[in-house]
Parts: structure tokens; C-alpha cells; sequence
């Protein structure tokens, strides 16, 4: 997942009303993971200003377009997204950025800009946190195959850094089963992005049961 770009310049100074976006070929998740391979000199650029900062970006999904720019190719984007914060940076060498990244607020777009040289910035509204809301009985088994996966995933020995979710799970939380969830099935991103831009947790982990089904995933099975 490597977004393209063309030389441009960020404004010095970072603030909420005019955030950096970052289109991609899939939809960030509150306390989602994002790790970021970055040469392209747009992104290099915001990025380096955001980790300089301690600010954030948001990451919206691609509607139309390529995460590569494409000569004459028109980008078109999600109007609902998540802000990232880096949590790991390097570069180990001049024109490459390795980031990971963490999802935490969603946000409306209420305006966009492109600047001359690619970069989308917006203004944006922030949308409320999912209110905690417990594990309804007939749900049980999503969190349990959730939580059944985390298990196999840890007997392969893979690390706190290798691993696609992060730590402490909250499998008593609806919204955080679902987001989960959501992340690590196979569906098209617009379903993906759906999924993400409910407001109602429980509503979504209802819709998240209904994919494992179809997915044949329950308490018994991980992919």
C-alpha cells in the first residue's frame, strides 16, 4: 500500500482545519494498525512534517484512482476516514519512510484541496467514539473466534510488532470485535468502508456475523 506522488510543499504549520490525507486502497479502523512503506516525494514530505509535529493524518479509502498517481488520472475518496498517528518511524535511506501507524478518530469531510503538486488536504468535522457496549449472548461466537485466532496467531510465536491487531484485546466491546473483524476479513472495500462509517458498534458486529457465516468462521474456526 504505497500511494503515489509528484514534489509539493506542506504547509508549515499542521493544524486539524487543514489536514493531510493520505488516499488508500483500504479503510483505517479506530485502534486499527497501519504499517506504510513511503518513497514517493508528496508523502515523504508529509509524513516527515507529521512525525516531526506529533501529528496526525487521515487516511480516507479510494473510490477512483490509483494508491500510485497516474498521469492525468482523477482521485476520488471516501468522505468519511480515520486520522493515524505514527507510533514507529524510520528511514533507512534518503527518498524511504517504514511508519506504522494506529487508527483513532473518524472524521466527515466537510471541504477538500488539492495543492499544485498532488497532496489532498480537508477540513473536517470529528465523529464520535463508539460508545462501549458489550457482547450481545447471540454474538458470543464472533468474539470467540476472534479471540481463538489471537491464540493461534501467538502459538506461531509472531511478535508484538508482526502481529495485525493490537494488544490489550477488548473482546468484550462490540466496536472493537467488529473493527477487528472487519479488518482482517477478505470484502471489498466498500464494504469494508460501510462497516467503518456506522455509527452503531452493535449494529456493525451484527453486520460482522453475517460475513463469518458467509465466510463459514465461528467458534471453532480462524482463518
Amino acid at each position: 500500500m504505497i500511494p503515489g506522488a509528484r514534489d509539493c510543499q506542506m504547509p508549515n504549520t499542521l493544524t486539524l482545519s487543514s489536514l493531510p490525507l493520505f488516499p488508500l486502497g483500504t479503510a483505517l479502523f479506530p485502534d486499527g494498525l497501519l504499517p506504510l512503506r513511503i518513497f514517493e516525494v508528496r508523502y515523504l514530505d508529509m509524513i516527515g512534517k507529521c512525525h516531526k509535529a506529533g501529528a496526525p493524518f487521515g487516511v480516507v479509502a479510494l473510490n477512483r484512482g490509483h494508491e500510485v498517481r497516474q498521469p492525468g488520472a482523477t482521485e476520488e475518496f471516501a468522505h468519511i476516514g480515520t486520522l493515524a498517528t505514527i507510533e514507529a518511524f524510520s528511514n533507512p535511506q534518503p527518498g524511504l519512510m517504514l511508519v506504522r501507524c494506529r487508527g483513532t478518530q473518524r472524521f466527515r469531510i466537510t471541504q477538500t484541496q488539492q495543492l499544485k503538486h498532488g497532496l489532498w488536504t480537508a477540513d473536517v468535522s470529528y465523529m464520535d467514539d463508539d460508545l462501549p457496549a458489550p457482547v450481545p449472548e447471540h454474538l458470543r461466537s464472533t468474539a470467540i473466534a476472534l479471540e481463538k485466532l489471537l491464540q493461534t496467531l501467538a502459538q506461531r510465536g509472531l511478535s508484538a510488532e508482526e502481529m495485525p491487531i493490537r494488544q490489550p484485546a477488548r473482546l468484550d466491546d462490540c466496536g472493537w470485535v467488529a473493527n477487528r473483524w472487519a479488518e482482517l476479513l477478505p470484502v471489498a472495500l466498500p464494504i469494508k468502508q460501510n462497516l467503518m462509517a456506522l455509527d452503531s458498534p452493535v449494529l456493525r458486529l451484527e453486520l460482522v456475523s453475517d460475513l463469518l457465516a458467509r465466510y463459514q468462521i465461528g467458534e471453532a474456526d480462524a482463518p
